[in-house]
C-alpha cells in the first residue's frame, strides 16, 4: 500500500535530486603533457575544481642512492599493517630494449633500501609521452610481493611465466584523455536528441521512485529497499591504482569485508593482476567506463563504446559477466541509461559521498562516513584517495560496532 501510494504521488512531483553535492577531480597531470595533436579534445573535458577542495596530502617518497636516472619517483604508503612502494620509471626509445633488466635492478634496490616493504609495484612509461597516471598507458607494469621476488627476477632474466606483470602490446583502444569530474550527485542530463521530453520525464520519475522506494527500478539503483536487513554496500571508484590497491585489498581482507570496485577499463588493462586479486578476495568488479569520461556530452555511439569496452575488458580478466555500472560524475541521459541496460548493466549511484577526493581532512572525512552510515546505504569512496586509506580502518570498525554489515552492491540486493 505504501509503495503504491508513493508511486502515485510521484506522477505529481517535480523530480528532485536528493543527494548532497560533494565534488572531486582527477589528479592533474604531473609531468610533460601530450601535444594537442595527441590528445583529442572532448566536450566537457575540463571540469572546475570542487569548492573547498584542499591540496592532497603529500605521499612519502623513497630515494635510491646512488640514483637510477630512469626513476622519476618512488612513493611509499602503508595501511597500518603493511607498506607498499610504487616506482614510476621513464625510458627513452633507445632504453626500451633493456626495460626488464632495469625493472629487476630497481626492484632489488627498493626492497634493499626499505626492508619492511611487503610489495614493490612498477610502472614503466615512455619518457616522451608520459603525462601522469591519466595519460597514455605504461609500456610495462609489475606487482612484486616480497615472497615473489625470485619469480619476478626469473621472468626478467628468462621470460619464464610470471602472472603479475603486464606488457603493453600496442593494440589497445585509441587514447582518450580522462575527464576531470566534479561530482554533484546523480544527475539526469537533458537528452541530446530531439523529441525526447517524454523520455526525459519518464526517466525523472524512475529516478525519484528509485530514490524514495529504494531497490532496483528501471535499471537504476540508488539504495537498498527500505526495511531491509542492516546491510550497506561499500564501493570504490576509479580502481585499480598500483600504489593503493594492494593496501586496500589487504585491509579489506583483514577486516573480512567485501566491496564493489568500479574500475576504469584502461586501468584494469594496465594492472590486470589487481582486478584478478579483487575477484580472488570475493569482491565485485563493476564498470566505470573505459577512459573515465562524462557520458552526456558524447555522441551516444561513443558513450556506448566506453561502457562496452570496459565491460569486455573486465570480463576477459575475470571470466565473469559485469552486472553494475557507475557513470563518472553520476551524470547520464535517458539514452545512456538505456545503452547501459542493453549491455546488461544496472546503473548504481550512492547515498553517502563523504568527499574523500576533496581532501577534507581525516577528522572531517571520518565524521561524514559515520554520519552517513545506514542500512540500505551505498557508500562512495575512491581507491586512490590518501585520506580514504587513513580513515577506512576506523570506519570498518564503526560499522561493526553499529551492527551494519558492509558488503557488495550485489549483496545489498539479496
Amino acid at each position: 500500500m505504501y509503495v503504491e501510494a508513493v508511486k502515485r504521488r510521484l506522477l505529481l512531483l517535480v523530480p528532485a535530486l536528493l543527494l548532497a553535492a560533494h565534488a572531486r577531480t582527477l589528479p592533474p597531470h604531473t609531468s610533460r603533457p601530450l601535444s594537442p595533436q595527441t590528445i583529442p579534445a572532448l566536450p566537457g573535458q575540463v571540469q572546475p575544481v570542487a569548492p573547498g577542495t584542499r591540496p592532497a596530502p603529500s605521499i612519502p617518497t623513497l630515494t635510491l642512492t646512488p640514483p637510477v636516472p630512469q626513476v622519476d619517483r618512488v612513493e611509499v604508503l602503508g595501511n597500518g599493517f603493511i607498506e607498499v612502494a610504487h616506482a614510476v620509471l621513464l625510458v627513452t626509445p633507445a632504453e626500451q630494449g633493456g626495460v626488464r633488466s632495469l625493472a629487476a635492478q630497481v626492484t632489488r634496490r627498493m626492497f634493499a633500501a626499505r626492508p619492511g616493504l611487503a610489495e614493490v609495484d612498477l610502472s614503466v612509461y615512455d619518457r616522451g609521452s608520459y603525462a601522469g597516471f591519466g595519460g597514455p598507458l605504461p609500456l610495462m607494469t609489475a606487482s612484486v610481493p616480497r615472497g615473489r621476488l625470485n619469480d619476478f627476477l626469473n621472468w626478467t632474466a628468462t621470460g619464464a611465466f610470471y602472472e603479475r606483470v603486464w606488457v603493453n602490446a600496442g593494440n589497445l583502444p585509441a587514447y582518450r584523455a580522462p575527464d576531470r569530474i566534479r561530482e554533484v550527485g546523480p544527475t539526469l542530463q537533458p537528452s541530446p536528441t530531439p523529441g525526447s521530453p517524454v523520455a526525459q520525464n519518464r526517466a525523472s520519475i524512475r529516478i525519484t521512485t528509485a530514490q524514495v522506494v529504494g531497490g532496483l527500478h528501471g535499471g537504476l539503483l540508488y539504495r537498498g529497499k527500505r526495511g531491509t536487513a542492516p546491510v550497506a554496500a561499500l564501493t570504490f571508484d576509479d580502481a585499480p591504482h598500483p600504489l593503493y590497491e594492494p593496501l586496500l585489498l589487504d585491509l579489506l581482507r583483514r577486516s573480512g569485508v567485501r566491496a564493489t570496485f568500479f574500475v576504469i577499463g584502461r586501468n584494469a588493462q594496465a594492472y590486470p593482476y589487481f582486478v584478478r586479486d579483487m575477484v580472488a578476495g570475493g569482491h565485485e568488479v563493476g564498470n566505470h567506463t573505459y577512459h573515465h569520461v562524462r557520458l552526456p556530452p558524447l555522441p551516444l555511439a561513443d558513450a556506448f563504446q566506453e561502457m562496452r569496452l570496459a565491460s569486455e575488458t573486465i570480463r576477459a580478466l575475470t571470466g565473469q559477466p559485469v552486472r553494475y555500472f557507475r557513470p563518472p560524475g553520476g551524470e547520464y541521459t535517458p539514452e545512456t541509461l538505456r545503452a547501459a541496460e542493453s549491455l546488461g548493466l544496472t546503473t548504481v549511484f550512492w547515498t553517502d559521498d563523504p568527499g574523500d577526493f576533496t581532501n577534507p581532512g581525516d577528522a572531517t572525512l571520518e565524521s561524514r562516513l559515520k554520519r552517513g552510515l545506514r542500512p540500505g546505504g551505498i557508500v562512495l569512496l575512491h581507491d586512490n584517495a590518501p585520506e580514504m586509506l587513513d580513515v577506512l580502518r576506523g570506519f570498518l570498525r564503526v560499522a561493526r560496532q553499529e551492527d551494519v554489515r558492509l558488503t557488495t552492491v550485489g549483496g545489498l540486493q539479496k
